[in-house]
């Protein structure tokens, strides 16, 4: 997973901040974009897993903290549920002009809310998702109760929220009041996903059934059994990250790995517009090659010189276990750390000859089991047997041809 930190201009003029996250070994096929729930932040620990269940299948999704919250400017107390969804709808803006135009939209509690009434304003979401969210935006004010008739008097009140105070003030209340999320969700017409659980006791399991009458098909239910309304167990966030991805993976394009014929064993094949990430097959398994970003790479791979370590790892680690399972020694692992790079020979004459700097593997072998001094001694030696280990000391010829 690669993380950065982005920020972006609201409606008001505001710097937004957030999170941007991508895949670590590809450009991401598409953009999510995730709300969080009321109060919240963009780095609340459910956020951070359901993201990374997302990008670990191919997504980059961007994180933001709301106006007046976490790192980002503006006042709380300024603001209301419309505010939120405008914030969306920059934050859309903001993915499509300096990345792509996202096409999942993910929303916690009064986000998922939020998420339904931005989507409506965004053409190119395609799949809208739920977690926990109330089936009205104004269920808010049953968090808010004991102080609605303050609010209602002075304009405004102090309300304590998970531990935290936050001024509400009543324009907040009267925007809630004008919401009507039943109606949007009716006039999606994109595929939506509602996730809940019934032992919610902050939003009650039942919005969840109004928000799901209300849509249209394609329309889906998840059970969160078992989870709190915050999703505070890793578990329980780290599951609404891989079903989000699955099911979101129905509904959005994702360009289809090509495949690449050949009667050789590896084939590499690299595009002009790629710069050094090279997609190859390698027998009949597919996977990326790649530069590290010290030399002009993204590192979504391994370099050439990590994947001939990796064979000599590889093979060696084969090789031993082979040799022992013949004599039936107890070898529970082995681990085979291999790197690469150039020094001198061991036996230079010259050391400060430049010339004398040969390329060089250096191999560290760990075993674990019941062996004796005289099987390590040997398995040592089995080890310098490995074929990939003698082709890299024997002769060898690369022969080249133009295939036309």
């Amino acid at each position: 997973m690669s993380l950065s930190k982005v920020s972006f201009i609201n409606s008001e003029g505001q710097k937004l901040s957030g999170r941007l996250e991508l895949p670590a070994d590809q450009h991401p096929h598409n953009f999510a974009l995730f709300a969080h729930c009321f109060t919240c932040n963009k780095n609340l620990s459910a956020v951070r897993n359901i993201s990374r269940g997302l990008t670990s299948q191919g997504f980059g999704v961007l994180r933001f903290d709301f106006t007046g919250l976490g790192e980002s400017e503006g006042d709380f107390e300024d603001t209301n549920f419309s505010g939120n969804v405008e914030d969306l709808v920059a934050a859309a803006n903001f993915l499509k002009e300096e990345y792509q135009a996202p096409t999942v939209l993910i929303g916690h509690s009064l986000g998922g809310a939020a998420a339904i009434f931005a989507a409506s304003e965004l053409d190119s979401i395609k799949a809208v998702v739920t977690v926990g969210a109330p089936s009205n935006p104004k269920h808010v004010t049953h968090l808010l109760k004991s102080n609605l008739e303050e609010i209602e008097a002075n304009g405004k009140a102090v309300v304590n929220l998970s531990g935290r105070d936050f001024t509400i003030k009543k324009q907040f209340i009267d925007d809630l009041q004008t919401k009507s999320l039943p109606e949007v969700a009716k006039n999606l017409n994109k595929a939506l996903l509602v996730m809940h659980s019934p032992q919610d006791l902050t939003v009650e399991i039942k919005n969840a059934e109004e928000i799901y009458i209300a849509a249209k098909h394609p329309k889906s239910f998840v059970s969160l059994d078992g989870a709190d309304h915050l999703l505070m167990r890793k578990e329980d966030s780290v599951y609404v990250g891989k079903v989000i991805a699955g099911w979101a993976s129905r509904y959005v394009d994702i360009p289809e790995t090509p495949k690449i014929n050949s009667q050789h064993q590896v084939v590499a094949s690299l595009d002009d517009s790629e710069g050094y990430t090279t997609k190859m097959k390698v027998g009949n398994h597919y996977m990326v090659a790649d530069e590290p970003e010290s030399v002009g790479g993204k590192d979504f791979g391994p370099s050439p010189y990590e994947l001939v370590s990796a064979g000599l790892s590889a093979c060696t680690a084969m090789t031993i276990k082979m040799y022992v399972a013949r004599k039936g020694w107890k070898l529970e692992n082995v681990e085979v750390h291999t790197s690469y790079g150039k020094t001198h020979a061991i036996d230079c004459e010259n050391c400060e000859d430049p010339n004398a700097i040969i390329d060089t593997f250096e191999r560290e072998i760990k075993l674990e089991g019941e062996l004796d001094e005289k099987q390590i001694k040997r398995i040592l030696q089995i080890a310098d047997k490995c074929p990939v280990h003698k082709t890299l000391h024997s002769e060898t010829q690369v022969i080249t041809k133009l295939i036309s």
